[in-house]
């Protein structure tokens, strides 16, 4: 019997890919971080179902697992490289996404400027890439081996503050100084989709949408949740008035209470940070976290609950007419979806559910 375990809806996957292929020339979607956390290469299998143009990655690592698994859609690696991966990334057919001239030169060097790339352009995220002013002094590395595609991240799409216009304005100034217009440009991530009836490049880049995190009330379309995080009960104690529950004593109880002991913590990715913070489900029923949360067991409230030792608890996810999304949950805690989403560790193993 499972302790506890990550519960993945690929059908719902599969829909919210749908819904972002419909506002998209064509998809690259990033499955990065095992696929957000989920397991990559079942990504990448659910989400053929909306014929997308490639994955996105962060890592050569990342693209060997996808290679070995039968991929043979082109696969961007999107963080900088280092020469020594170069050689790698040519034998396995991968992208790279180059934004320097020492990349593009190292590219080269090796015999492959005439294999596909990507020209990062940074438009002021101030992460990675040319800045977007400075893409005429690589005209003659351009002219030597064009990119592929070229593309910049926005910093800020989910917010209102007028960023995305602005690095769509600065992506348009870079374009007008290259030597030829590439065929593939891409520019929107979940939140620039999620807010815009339809995109305007050849390539759209969603990632966490996928993955059922959405963009916040204004954006026009939200995803179907994906990920539930569930575990056992596997003791119940009551305690007394005074008595203190898991480290630092930093919850006593008042009165006589029920208290159940779940198998996982924060070393498979439920956070510290949530104890006393949030909330489980229990038969339905909102159950608190009391206690830090510790390496391997999370204490939680029942003593309203009818239930026993065996019965499952949702952390993340759906009981009955009550959720507890990734996003409330991220919430409680402080956290962002990303961080909590990708922090669920690989010792819980993945149960993958409507695979067709």
């Amino acid at each position: 019997m499972t302790r506890a375990w990550v519960e993945i809806d690929l059908g719902a996957l599969r829909r919210n890919g749908a819904v972002m292929a419909a506002r998209a020339a064509a998809l690259l979607p990033m499955i990065k971080a095992d696929g957000y956390g989920i397991g990559a290469v079942a990504a990448a299998r659910a989400l053929e179902s909306v014929s997308p143009w490639g994955f996105g990655v962060a890592t050569v690592e990342e693209g060997r697992e996808l290679r070995e698994s039968g991929v043979v859609r082109p696969i961007v690696v999107f963080t900088p490289t280092l020469a020594d991966e170069l050689a790698d990334i040519r034998a396995l057919r991968l992208t790279p996404a180059l934004g320097t001239a020492r990349q593009i030169e190292a590219w080269r060097a090796i015999g492959a400027g005439h294999q596909d790339w990507h020209l990062a352009i940074d438009t002021g995220m101030h992460r990675a890439g040319v800045h977007w002013d400075e893409v005429a002094a690589l005209r003659g590395l351009l002219e030597a081996s064009p990119p592929q595609g070229a593309f910049t991240h926005f910093h800020s799409a989910e917010l209102d503050d007028g960023s995305l216009a602005q690095q769509e304005r600065r992506f348009e100034h870079a374009l007008e100084q290259l030597p030829a217009r590439p065929a593939l440009l891409h520019t929107e991530n979940s939140a620039a989709l999620s807010r815009a009836t339809t995109s305007r490049w050849s390539l759209a880049r969603p990632g966490i949408f996928l993955y059922g995190v959405g963009s916040g009330p204004r954006a026009l379309v939200q995803p179907q949740s994906v990920v539930s995080l569930r575990a056992r009960i596997v003791e119940i104690h009551t305690l007394d008035d005074g008595d203190c529950v898991s480290y630092d004593a930093t919850h006593r109880i008042a009165g006589s209470r029920r208290i159940a002991t779940l198998p996982l913590g924060y070393a498979d990715g439920y956070r510290r940070v949530l104890g006393n913070r949030t909330q489980v489900l229990v038969a339905g029923r909102c159950a608190p976290v009391i206690g830090v949360v510790t390496m391997d067991m999370t204490m939680i409230d029942v003593t309203d609950i009818a239930c026993d030792v065996g019965d499952v608890v949702t952390l993340i996810g759906r009981d009955g007419e009550r959720e507890r999304s990734v996003e409330s949950v991220a919430h409680d805690g402080g956290l962002s979806p990303y961080e909590l989403l990708t922090g669920l560790q690989s010792r819980l193993p993945r149960v993958y559910v409507n695979a067709s």
